[in-house]
């Protein structure tokens, strides 16, 4: 939970004079040695360019709470109201971004050098934006968008250490999943939260961690999770998830998640498991849930449209699979958020 986020000051109708948008972006910035820190660079080697953030627009929409340390500046956005918003970035540095929230009733993501998306549902994904690549995106949001914004010093990478020597690029990806990316990014962002207590050493620790975790996915070097084996490569998730999350309301057959796979229906069910640690069907019920539940929140949103909008052509079996799967019925479940 983001909470205590403070209002980054305006300037001329934007969070800050040219936020991320800059090809002339200030560089980054080098002072006398002190001593070894994280990546074998001292704390004070390299500092985060102070205007490098991702512009919002309208800039009044969102509140922030940011804190920059050695080769990593990390910044809490939360919306405060629901009305169309735009991102942009684009910096010489890389961008990080999970979505702790986030579900649009429309609108179109893009990353340079990736086909854009206009996926919906987007909580818990992740996209990570190179540094000089640029980043659009443009909602009208079902819910308050909350999201983390991580920048990382491309100086800093832990390039060699975990890809190889000749490895020096990391490529871009657009609402991913990553089970250990993003507890890294959740401890980070509640080690921010903290205010006074803030634990400067741990926060460094925790970006040395998510650095290297990062680079070892968009990298592409195989992980040593054993539960990655003999799963869906992470291709095939990407187009399966996006397939289920624009597909949520209707009855999709197994046949047709394992054909957009090019495996067979056994396998494909088998890999599945593997890699998300539930059968398909299961998967999509559950997606089913958290799509309702971030409809929910909009009190304008009735209990049988919530459910109607899944799936659910009856309030009684919505109500029946809403409260198995959360242990209340969306009318309580509702009253709980107020």
């Amino acid at each position: 939970m983001l909470t205590n986020l403070d209002v980054v000051p305006q300037e001329h109708g934007s969070i800050r004079p040219a936020l991320g948008l800059r090809r002339d972006a200030e560089p980054l910035r080098r002072v006398p040695n002190k001593s070894p820190t994280l990546y074998g660079i001292a704390e004070a080697d390299v500092e985060m360019p102070s205007d490098v953030a991702v512009e919002v627009f309208p800039a009044d929409i969102v509140k922030h709470h940011r804190v920059s340390r050695a080769g990593m500046g990390a910044e809490l956005v939360q919306a405060t109201r629901r009305e169309r918003t735009e991102f942009h970035f684009e910096a010489p540095v890389h961008l990080l971004a999970l979505f702790e929230r986030g579900a649009r009733s429309a609108g179109e993501s893009c990353v340079e050098g990736l086909p854009r998306s206009s996926l919906k549902d987007f909580e818990h994904k992740l996209t990570f934006v190179p540094a000089g690549h640029r980043y659009d995106d443009w909602q009208v949001p079902r819910t308050l968008t909350r999201v983390i914004y991580f920048y990382l010093n491309p100086t800093q990478m832990p390039m060699s250490e975990v890809l190889g020597p000749h490895e020096t690029t990391l490529s871009p990806r657009l609402f991913f999943e990553d089970a250990a990316v993003r507890n890294t990014a959740l401890k980070l962002a509640t080690l921010i939260e903290s205010g006074s207590s803030f634990d400067r050493l741990y926060f460094d620790a925790l970006s040395l961690v998510l650095a290297h975790e990062l680079v070892r996915f968009v990298g592409g070097c195989p992980r040593s999770d054993p539960l990655a084996r003999g799963g869906l490569a992470p291709w095939q998730q990407r187009i399966i998830i996006d397939y289920i999350e624009e597909h949520l309301n209707e009855q999709i057959p197994l046949a047709k998640l394992a054909d957009l796979a090019n495996l067979s229906p056994c396998y494909f069910c088998r890999a599945f498991k593997q890699s998300l640690g539930m059968p398909p069907h299961r998967f999509h019920r559950h997606r089913r849930i958290e799509r309702a539940k971030s409809l929910l929140v909009n009190e304008s949103v009735s209990v049988t449209a919530a459910g109607l909008s899944v799936g659910f052509n009856e309030t009684s079996s919505f109500t029946a699979a809403f409260r198995k799967a959360t242990g209340l019925t969306p009318t309580a479940y509702r009253r709980g958020l107020i």
